[in-house]
């Protein structure tokens, strides 16, 4: 069974950039496709992007054209690069693994624990 962590969330000022680590161990994560969700107060969890073991990527119209998702395959590490950061991008941030992709949480099968980003006006 696949675990993994998430880091590298922290406060930053609007219009920033912060890069996001999901470390995967238990598995290659290869085997999985990977997904990045938020979640602001009193919402539920939101698509951010996803990125399959076999290069696809996807981006919900939020974070299209200001994150990426890249991968360092020794490392088993998948990062979300944010730029331009917004105050409406304020959430705990999510990645997760499963056998699918998509823009449903339930797509999912192992998520990590959250990293919190705070963009300050």
């Amino acid at each position: 069974q696949v675990q993994l962590v998430e880091s590298g969330g922290g406060s930053v000022q609007a219009g920033d950039s912060l890069r996001l680590s999901c470390a995967a161990s238990g598995a290659p994560f290869r085997s999985y496709n990977m997904g990045w969700f938020r979640q602001a107060p009193g919402k539920g969890r939101a698509f951010v992007g996803s990125f399959t073991w076999n290069s696809i990527s996807e981006y919900d119209d939020s974070a299209k054209g200001r994150f990426t998702i890249s991968r360092n395959n020794d490392k088993n590490t998948v990062y979300l690069q944010m730029n331009s950061l917004r105050p409406e991008d304020t959430a705990v941030y999510y990645c997760a693994a499963g056998p699918g992709t998509g823009r449903s949480p339930g797509s999912y099968t192992v998520w990590g624990q959250g990293t919190q980003v705070t963009v300050s006006s």
